[in-house]
C-alpha cells in the first residue's frame, strides 16, 4: 500500500488504503474501480448524494457568474436563501447569518448568547462534539481536549442521557432521565460562577454515539434554561435538513431553540453553515456590537448551493423519504439485535442510526476488536460505515445514508452488514 500521507498533516483519523477518485449518487469508486456504498454520506453531510445534478449545476452557474464578494456586499441569492430558510423554521426563528463550517457556526452562536445575555458560562453535554475551533471545541468533551493547554473558561459538562447505559434507573430498570437532568443542573449550579449564558446540545448526539434525547427532554431542559436566564443553542449539524424524518430534529418535541445552527447537511456536502435566531437577540447582539466579520461570510456560491439544497429537500419530501426509509432500517437493526449477542443496542431515528457492539447483551461490555473487524468487513464487500470510539462504551456504527438512497441500495447496505455480522461473530 503506498503512503498517501508523505506530504500531509494528520489530524486524528486513519486515512483509508484507496484513493477516491469520483463519487455519484450513494456509491464512491476507487481509483482500482471499487465501488462502495456509502452509508455515511461522505462526513455525514451528503444528503442528497454524491455530485446531485442540480447541486452540479448550481455551482456550476454561481462559479461563472457570482462566487465571492466583500464580506459587506450583499447578492440576491443570499437574500433568496435567507427567506426560503427562514420559511423551514417556526417563529421567531427568522434572522440568517451564512457561514462556512459547524464549528464556525457554533462559533458565531456561542459569541452571540455570550453577548445577548452579558455572561460567558455554557453548558453542554458530557460526550458533546461541537467542533475544533476554540469556543466550540472547549464545548466539546468527547475528544481533543488534552495538551492544548487550558479551555476557554466557563464550560461546564450535563451527564449525557444515554439509556442504554445511564446509572440512572427506575426501579423497573428503564432510564430515569428527569432525575439525571435535574442531577446535571444542580452540578452546573454548584460549579456555575453566576455567568450562565447558554446550553448548546444536540437533539441526537452523533459523535457521541448516536444517542437520541429522550421524548420530554428537550422540553425539560428548555424550562432549566429558562429558569435561569440561559439561552438554548441547539446545534442540528448532522440532524438538519430532513435528516431525521422532520425537517428538523427538534420538530419531534416541539420546542425551538434561541439559536439554531446548521452546516453538513445545508450544504449537501460543500462547506455551508449557517446561525439562525431571532430578531430580538439579533438587535440585542447588534446594538452590543457584534463582530463575526469573515472572508466567506455571506458568500453568494453558497447561498446559492444552500438555497438548492433547501429547494430539493423540501420538492421531493425528502424528509418523510427518511422517515419511510429510516422505518425500515429500524426494523432490519432490531433483526439483527434479536439475532446476535453482540449487538447490544440500536439506536438513532430517520436516516441516522447506530448499532452498539458489546461481548454479549448481560454484561454490555464494549468490544471494540469486534467493531473493527466487522467495519473493514464491511468495506471489503463495498459498504462504508463509521466507527464512533468513545471511553466506556462500546464501539457504535454509525450509519446516515444520502436522503436519495434507493430501496434497493438501503437494503443492499443492510444485507452487507448482516453478511459481516455472521462472519465475525460467528
Amino acid at each position: 500500500m503506498s503512503d498517501f500521507s508523505e506530504h500531509l498533516v494528520r489530524y486524528g483519523v486513519p486515512f483509508a488504503a484507496d484513493l477516491v477518485e469520483r463519487a455519484a449518487g450513494s456509491r464512491v469508486t476507487t481509483r482500482d474501480g471499487a465501488e462502495i456504498l456509502d452509508f455515511t454520506s461522505g462526513q455525514m453531510s451528503s444528503v442528497l448524494g454524491h455530485s446531485h445534478p442540480e447541486v452540479v449545476e448550481t455551482i456550476s452557474h454561481a462559479a461563472a457568474t457570482l462566487d465571492h464578494l466583500h464580506s459587506g456586499m450583499l447578492s440576491p441569492p443570499l437574500l433568496e436563501f435567507a427567506a426560503a430558510l427562514a420559511g423551514t423554521l417556526p417563529a421567531p426563528l427568522s434572522k440568517v447569518m451564512l457561514v462556512s463550517t459547524g464549528a464556525e457556526s457554533n462559533e458565531a452562536a456561542l459569541k452571540m448568547a455570550k453577548l445577548a445575555t452579558g455572561r460567558f458560562e455554557i453548558v453542554s453535554f458530557d460526550r458533546s462534539w461541537h467542533g475544533m475551533t476554540s469556543g466550540a471545541a472547549a464545548a466539546t468533551f468527547s475528544a481533543g481536549r488534552r495538551g492544548y493547554g487550558p479551555p476557554i473558561p466557563g464550560n461546564l459538562a450535563l451527564p449525557t442521557p444515554d439509556a442504554y447505559r445511564s446509572p440512572f434507573r427506575h426501579a423497573d430498570g428503564t432510564h430515569d432521565w428527569e432525575t439525571e437532568l435535574d442531577f446535571g443542573f444542580e452540578l452546573v449550579d454548584r460549579q456555575s460562577g453566576g455567568s450562565l449564558a447558554a446550553c448548546m446540545v444536540e437533539p441526537i448526539l452523533s459523535s457521541g454515539g448516536i444517542i437520541e434525547l429522550p421524548p420530554g427532554y428537550l422540553a425539560r431542559l428548555r424550562e432549566k434554561c429558562d429558569e435561569r436566564g440561559m439561552l438554548l443553542i441547539l446545534d442540528e449539524a448532522q440532524t438538519g435538513v430532513g435528516r431525521t424524518g422532520t425537517m428538523y430534529a427538534f420538530e419531534r418535541d416541539g420546542v425551538a431553540p434561541d439559536l439554531l445552527t446548521l452546516s453538513k447537511t445545508l450544504g449537501a456536502g460543500l462547506p455551508v453553515a449557517a446561525v439562525v435566531t431571532s430578531p430580538e437577540i439579533e438587535q440585542t447582539c447588534h446594538e452590543r456590537g457584534f463582530l463575526f466579520y469573515t472572508t466567506h461570510v455571506s458568500d453568494p456560491l453558497a447561498a446559492s448551493v444552500a438555497h438548492t439544497v433547501l429547494r430539493v429537500v423540501t420538492r421531493d419530501g425528502l424528509a418523510e423519504r427518511a422517515r419511510v426509509l429510516g422505518d425500515d432500517m429500524t426494523r432490519r437493526l432490531r433483526e439483527l439485535r434479536a439475532r446476535h449477542e453482540q449487538v447490544g443496542d440500536v439506536r438513532g431515528r430517520g436516516l441516522l442510526q447506530g448499532v452498539e457492539l458489546v461481548r454479549d447483551k448481560a454484561s454490555r461490555t464494549p468490544d471494540l476488536a469486534l467493531n473493527h473487524e466487522l467495519t473493514a468487513e464491511c468495506l471489503r464487500h463495498g459498504l462504508h460505515v463509521n466507527i464512533v470510539q468513545l471511553p466506556g462504551l462500546g464501539g457504535v456504527i454509525r450509519m446516515a445514508p444520502p436522503l436519495t438512497i434507493t430501496e434497493a441500495d438501503l437494503h443492499l447496505g443492510l444485507d452487507i452488514l448482516a453478511d459481516a455480522l455472521e462472519t465475525t461473530t460467528g
